[in-house]
């Protein structure tokens, strides 16, 4: 497996595979995380600059998004953050299932750009809270948005 830089050319596999991800979500209970509008195409156009592709025999095995900046909805959190370095994140991650390890292998190449790494997920999303313990992220605590704080901070570091 590679990573590579999405581009515009991929702009409909990418989505394609947000879609099968929400039904993935939904058939394992969990609704209400990206609803049905998220991510929008707009929001993924967006951050194009930041989309990266998981590549394994010239085929999409996992998207993500990935930048080495603080995301500002981590500012307050009803725990606390491993330590208060400069931190990379990670988001929006969404496997194919073409390549088991897919998402493991984007969650290692992420830490191994900065050892500082944060991520977040849905109370519901039991698969995402189980990858992210196997990949060595530490629960730190729970933080609002969209108006509910369902929402769990994980941090590897």
């Amino acid at each position: 497996m590679e990573i590579r830089k999405a581009s515009a050319q991929d702009l409909d596999q990418i989505m394609q595979i947000y879609e099968n991800a929400k039904a993935f979500m939904r058939e394992n209970g969990n609704k209400d995380q990206w609803g049905d509008d998220y991510p929008s195409r707009e929001l993924i156009e967006q951050d194009l600059d930041d989309m990266y592709l998981c590549m394994a025999e010239n085929q999409i095995a996992c998207v993500f998004y990935y930048k080495k900046d603080e995301d500002e909805e981590y500012g307050q959190i009803n725990g606390k953050w491993l330590n208060d370095e400069p931190y990379a994140v990670v988001h929006r991650v969404a496997s194919t299932g073409i390549i088991k390890g897919a998402a493991s292998y984007c969650l290692d190449w992420a830490y191994s750009q900065i050892p500082n790494l944060r991520m977040d997920t849905y109370r519901d999303n039991i698969p995402m809270q189980k990858l992210l313990e196997k990949c060595g992220f530490q629960y730190c605590g729970s933080f609002e948005r969209l108006g509910t704080d369902k929402w769990m901070a994980y941090h590897k570091a």
